[in-house]
């Protein structure tokens, strides 16, 4: 794969998979845990099949050019952003364990 594949995986996807990660969380407080707006069901429904499958998307080419043969600077970064995505799946996990243990 060449150099501007790889960097065209790496810049669309660490922030298709980022921009979810984050969005689920408040997304999920504010839209389905406790009502904010009038139909916030209905964009709930929307809104997490889309964020869902632009997380995959960006999985997936992150993934892509991670494991890349050479180790270089774009296989460094895609890697690191698949770390601060674990680290993001992690504090939504505690949220959502605290969060069961409440109700």
């Amino acid at each position: 794969m060449r150099w501007k594949e790889r960097q065209s995986l790496v810049f669309t996807g660490a922030p298709l998979a980022i921009i979810p990660a984050l969005l689920f969380l408040p997304a999920l407080a504010y839209l389905v845990i406790t009502p904010a707006l009038r139909h916030s069901i209905v964009i709930a429904v929307i809104l997490f099949p889309i964020a869902a499958a632009a997380e995959a998307l960006g999985l997936y080419r992150l993934l892509r050019c991670c494991f890349a043969k050479p180790f270089d600077l774009l296989t460094a970064f895609a890697a690191s952003a698949l770390l601060v995505i674990m680290v993001i799946a992690a504090y939504t996990g505690f949220f959502l364990a605290a969060l069961a243990g409440l109700i």
